[in-house]
């Protein structure tokens, strides 16, 4: 990108000056009211085919072709398997935008609303996204720790520890520690040689040395268990899913009371023609087991027996959005130190690196005249002033809110020392708008129908190397062939017989087809029940037509885009279109039958005959809506095995709102308005 060159503004953390309660609308996004749209808007050095000038309204840069048919690369500077990456993430994060007016933190929008909505499934989001960034972080630094105490890689940990002996010997820890904190940000090759890569699943965290994956196989090299993947980081974000649905199945296990260690074997029971063998697992049904196992026990179940059911429930109900709230604070700042300490395209590659090392020079070079004795008189006087100091830390902070009401929000991290750093949302939302200011939208993530082969995936030497002549973990090329070649039995590996029968799902073969029939029976219920939707939709129910369709025949034949999106509008099978071909751009939904043979590319609006429109601009919310309710997704999910299709309602500034039902492409069609405009938006 044609940037000018990094001054001392940059450098310096300090708060925005703008009044925070000032609004500011842009209508374009050529408005640029934020440093995400500018970006957009700017004339980038390195440019991907998203980014190169062309004739037409729209590019269609491969929407439904498979991903090696895909240009490469779509953004200048991003691989298109990393970008992928942060779209699918992003499609998992965003639920439910609204228009922010007023000045954004950090000049950059899409922030997590202070008063977002609580819902189980962006509780299950947070927590995939915790384990995806700060839980393979953390795996990945102690595995790395591991290594250099091991002395496995004699070298570099004998290199660490001259330098550790000196500085100790000299009175230099602290000031060693910051030159080397100074050097690994603001010299980015000094970490592969300080700490070289490895593969997190081939690092022992007991040993540092080499190590059988937990997958039986090194299938991905950013996984804990290795296991493989289709596309780059489908295997962390599916351990993120499994680990979520682990806590849980642990949770309902310890609910329902389940006791596997005093009870028959489960080839036992069959034998004996034991009740176990005939009713499936309870945990894995997941009906009312805490209950029942109360009942068991000869006590009651019911509010009016137990006065603490109520209350506690309502508690703990009442904490999980400060709960989920915390989490993707914590999530964000975490990925904005890492975003700030690498890059990534379209952002500064040197601005907020060279920032940070900036502030740790004076605590480098004040540390060589501080002693140790000021260090610690220094930590118990503010102990001391925080525990009995009351009386004017209260007035102080009265103070403070009566002469600057906003002095918490104007220091925070993100408007001072990670100022104008982006969440991985923030990037995201910043690569769509580039592919919208040159009107080639980014196609979406490609999906795999096929499982990974189980097959070691190809080691380089960015993946795994040591430093200097060390062998990589002290390892032999056959002692990590070895460790990487396929096993089966090492993924079903536990570490004990009483966890092996905790683990064990099992229902019994007499319990499993009595499953069976109750999912024949389920299937067959709600197969009735979206039949009889058209019946009831014919006779004015409005809720049976917005379940219309939601359970597609077929993916492929309700695929579309970039500019028009197959779905139905009050149950009237449809397509909604993006027009830019006006000054305003604007979306609409036809009924108009030609769409789906001749698409939209080069046909003229008035011709497409839109039941509505509204104009980008005036859009001042996005929704993402479910086509059936959760249970009943869920149930359709297990019975039929079929993908739901959801919907998204639009809301314009005047409260107006259109709800858009069985589409498939959701998810892009949200994106695409998401980036086209000049909202600053926050999500909710």
């Amino acid at each position: 990108m044609a940037m000018q060159g990094v001054v001392l503004k940059d450098l310096i953390a300090s708060p925005e000056n703008t009044d925070p309660d000032k609004k500011e609308v842009a209508h374009a996004l050529g408005e640029q009211p934020t440093a995400s749209h500018a970006l957009a808007m700017a004339d980038h050095d390195k440019k991907g085919y998203a980014q190169e000038a062309h004739d037409g309204e729209v590019k269609d840069l491969g929407w439904n072709q498979p991903a090696d048919e895909i240009a490469r690369p779509l953004v200048g500077g991003l691989p298109n398997e990393e970008l992928w990456v942060l779209i699918r993430r992003f499609n998992k994060q965003m639920y439910h935008v609204k228009e922010y007016p007023y000045p954004v933190p950090g000049n950059l929008d899409l922030n997590i609303a202070d008063e977002e909505e609580f819902s189980p499934d962006k509780l299950r989001a947070n927590i995939e996204r915790l384990y995806m960034t700060i839980g393979i972080g953390m795996m990945a630094f102690v595995k790395h720790i591991m290594r250099l105490r091991s002395w496995r890689e004699t070298k570099r940990t004998a290199g660490f520890l001259a330098a550790y002996s000196i500085a100790w010997l000299f009175d230099l820890i602290v000031p060693a520690f910051s030159v080397m904190m100074i050097l690994l940000i603001a010299y980015p090759p000094s970490r592969d040689i300080l700490f070289p890569p490895a593969p997190i699943a081939l690092v022992s965290a007991s040993t540092g040395g080499v190590q059988k994956p937990k997958a039986g196989v090194l299938g991905s090299t950013d996984s804990a268990t290795g296991a493989p993947e289709n596309h780059k980081g489908e295997a962390v974000e599916k351990e993120a899913s499994n680990f979520v649905n682990s806590i849980a199945h642990v949770a309902l296990s310890s609910a329902s009371g389940k006791h596997p260690q005093g009870e028959s074997s489960a080839a036992d029971a069959e034998k004996s023609g034991a009740p176990d063998s005939r009713v499936p697992d309870p945990t894995s049904m997941a009906v009312s087991a805490s209950n029942a196992r109360v009942s068991v026990g000869g006590g009651a179940t019911s509010a009016e027996h137990d006065k603490t059911k109520v209350p506690m429930e309502t508690a703990m109900w009442n904490k999980m959005r400060p709960i989920m709230h915390g989490l993707a604070d914590v999530t964000d700042t975490w990925e904005r130190f890492a975003n700030a300490l690498s890059p990534t395209p379209p952002f500064p590659h040197d601005m907020y690196r060279l920032r940070f090392a900036a502030i740790l020079v004076p605590v480098m070079a004040s540390s060589i005249f501080i002693s140790n004795y000021m260090v610690v008189k220094g930590i118990t006087f503010g102990i001391g002033f925080g525990f009995f100091g009351d009386p004017v830390l209260s007035r102080g902070l009265e103070w403070l809110n009566t002469t600057f009401p906003k002095w918490q929000k104007m220091l925070e991290l993100r408007n001072t020392l990670l100022k104008g750093v982006p969440t991985n949302a923030q990037l995201t939302v910043t690569l769509l708008r580039i592919g919208e200011a040159n009107k080639a939208p980014l196609p979406p993530p490609p999906s795999a129908s096929q499982p990974p082969p189980d097959e070691p995936a190809e080691i380089t030497d960015a993946h795994l190397r040591a430093t200097g002549s060390d062998w990589p973990l002290n390892a032999t090329p056959g002692e990590l062939k070895t460790a990487m070649e396929h096993d089966p039995n090492v993924a079903h590996e536990t570490s004990g017989a009483d966890i092996d029968a905790s683990k064990q799902k099992t229902h019994g073969k007499a319990g499993a087809r009595l499953l069976s029939m109750f999912k024949s029976g389920v299937k067959g219920t709600v197969e009735t029940a979206l039949g009889a939707d058209h019946l009831k939709a014919k006779a004015g129910s409005e809720s049976a037509k917005q379940r219309l369709g939601v359970v597609p025949d077929s993916r492929e034949n309700n695929l579309s885009g970039p500019v028009d999106f197959s779905c139905r509008y009050h149950g009237k099978r449809g397509h909604a279109f993006i027009s830019t071909r006006a000054t305003i751009p604007c979306v609409a939904f036809s009924i108009d039958k030609s769409i789906a043979k001749t698409g939209t590319m080069d046909r003229k609006e008035e011709d497409l005959h839109a039941v509505w429109t509204v104009a980008v601009a005036e859009i001042k919310e996005l929704k993402k809506v479910g086509g059936l309710g959760w249970k009943a997704k869920l149930v359709v999910g297990w019975a039929l095995d079929r993908e739901v299709a959801d919907g998204i309602e639009i809301v314009d500034k005047q409260g107006n709102s259109w709800t858009l039902t069985a589409m498939v492409l959701r998810d892009e069609l949200f994106n695409r308005l998401v980036a086209m405009g000049g909202q600053k938006w926050e999500s909710w």
